[in-house]
């Protein structure tokens, strides 16, 4: 199953454009640095493959793709250790794992999740072994969490998951055994392996404090809407973060996240909700298991510890996102790595029937499959046309687009990160590139590191604007020279508008580009 789930990622990752967030991340993998406006440093380390060959997806892609590889390695040791001894209930529990949304695009593109994702579970797995076997491994466990924390800061919330599991263990030890034999909590390890994570850590939180608390400044507004006042960078300031007021905002935006984490199974939610219903009416009574316990036979200490491990790792990011729901707006993906924890419960819970299982799971990568291909085509999927168009608009035309702005007579700024961060990608040599400060969201790019930063003030020359929109902006002490617009016709590629009627009915991308100058600079002729 890893060796199949692996091959299949490799060639999906070979085939997909690269997103604009990806391009944006090995943007910073090109400029090395402790910490980023936007996440911490890992993800531009695992974008290293860039050196190799700047420009190219699979390049830029292959230290998601081995992380991903390790964390199924990691998962399949682990859930033995829970139960699941026999091979065929395991792959399964690896595949649910790789076949939900989350571990498909995770599995593929390079994101802060991809080393999270291998962080977590190597913490569960060290931390499982330092319950049941060896005390000391607390110090392994620490590492992976503090790899974690410089991946994402999500990986926080392993602290709650693993000191319950601890709680528990040494409640359960003392019960059995009938006599009181200490706690490990108050033994040393788990602290020396809490300082272990705080040491790696450390880095990223030294150039938090050196650069205004940038990060987790930008990220206490993200995530949970909080303003954070003067204690952080300027940038982080000019983010409007919404947080819900009424009771049926927040009502509404807690549908909402319980609704897409269901969605994010595909296929494997429908068989969900079937087994579900077959059960309620009592048309299931057991049938095939793919239960931890292959037999009626009680689970020894060391398999309950592991499951409350598991059932604690998939709960409490689930919950925690939930309540976070709330208060703020929550992305999909921010609790995804409930799905270690949960993989193999949904296994068991799924039971009626393995090949019913493996054939959602299977038909999530067929359908995955499918808009990979369309989307390397340039074309998106009739069925599922407006995901697929938005993931279109995501990747495709801008190699055609940053070659033509190669060829403009002045440098190219953009509006949005993301189409600096596009351009960037595929013509390196638009070195002067970056974005327009002040008319979008700020990003790395704005702090001068990456690439230079734009002063639009102390302009001497002529520039280009890059934007989707269709209405100029009004610059302070610059004046518009000249507008063009830019549409990606199916079949055509990229065309130049310069007269009505349009080229094609329903363009693929629209961009505008705006050429500004100082207030006096005479227009060029054309």
């Amino acid at each position: 199953m890893i060796a199949g789930l692996s091959v299949w990622r490799l060639i999906m990752a070979a085939l997909l454009p690269i997103t604009q967030d990806e391009a944006y991340y090995l943007d910073w993998a090109r400029h090395w640095s402790l910490g980023y406006f936007d996440h911490p440093p890992a993800v531009a380390w695992l974008g290293a493959g860039i050196w190799l060959a700047p420009g190219t997806v699979l390049a830029g892609r292959l230290g998601g793709l081995l992380a991903g590889i390790l964390a199924l390695v990691v998962l399949d040791h682990l859930y033995q250790r829970c139960g699941l001894t026999d091979r065929h209930t395991r792959a399964l529990a690896l595949l649910l794992t790789g076949a939900h949304l989350l571990g498909i695009s995770g599995g593929i593109l390079i994101t802060p999740d991809s080393l999270l994702i291998l962080a977590w579970a190597l913490a569960l797995h060290e931390a499982e072994r330092a319950l049941n076997t060896d005390p000391r491994r607390w110090l392994t466990a620490g590492a992976a969490i503090g790899l974690g924390l410089l991946s994402k800061y999500t990986m926080l919330l392993i602290g709650p998951v693993l000191l319950a599991a601890l709680l528990w263990s040494d409640w359960r030890r003392n019960e059995m055994a009938g006599v009181w034999r200490g706690l490990q909590l108050l033994s040393p390890w788990p602290w020396a392996g809490a300082l272990v994570a705080l040491l790696i850590f450390a880095p990223n939180l030294l150039w938090n404090a050196q650069n205004g608390w940038l990060t987790i400044g930008f990220q206490l507004g993200h995530g949970f809407a909080i303003e954070v006042g003067g204690a952080v960078a300027p940038e982080v300031n000019a983010i409007d973060h919404g947080a819900y007021q009424t009771l049926a905002e927040r009502f509404l935006s807690l549908m909402g996240y319980l609704i897409a984490q269901i969605e994010l199974w595909g296929l494997i939610a429908l068989l969900m909700l079937w087994v579900l219903a077959q059960r309620l009416t009592g048309r299931v009574q057991g049938a095939r298991s793919v239960s931890p316990a292959a037999d009626e036979t009680p689970a020894s200490p060391e398999v309950s510890t592991a499951r409350i491990l598991l059932g604690l790792a998939g709960i409490i990011p689930l919950g925690a996102f939930a309540l976070v729901s709330w208060i703020s707006p929550v992305e999909a993906n921010w609790p995804g790595m409930y799905l270690i924890g949960a993989a193999p419960f949904v296994a068991q819970w799924l039971g009626v029937d393995v090949r019913w299982a493996r054939g959602a799971a299977l038909g999530n990568l067929a359908l995955a499959t499918l808009l990979v291909l369309a989307l390397a085509q340039g074309s998106a999927l009739p069925s599922l046309t407006d995901r697929s168009s938005r993931l279109l608009r995501e990747t495709a035309g801008f190699a055609q687009l940053a070659d033509y702005a190669a060829r403009l007579d002045a440098p190219v700024y953009a509006d949005r990160y993301q189409l600096a961060a596009m351009l960037r990608f595929y013509r390196p040599d638009l070195v002067e590139t970056t974005q327009w400060p002040g008319l979008e969201r700020p990003s790395e790019y704005l702090r001068g590191r990456i690439a230079p930063r734009l002063a639009p003030e102390r302009s001497t020359g002529p520039s280009w604007l890059l934007t989707h929109s269709i209405h100029p902006p009004l610059l302070p002490g610059l004046q518009l020279q000249e507008w063009r617009v830019l549409l990606l016709c199916p079949g055509r590629g990229l065309v130049e508008v310069e007269a009505e009627p349009a080229p094609c009915r329903r363009p693929i991308q629209h961009w505008s580009l705006y050429r500004y100058a100082p207030l006096g600079m005479s227009t060029p002729s054309p």
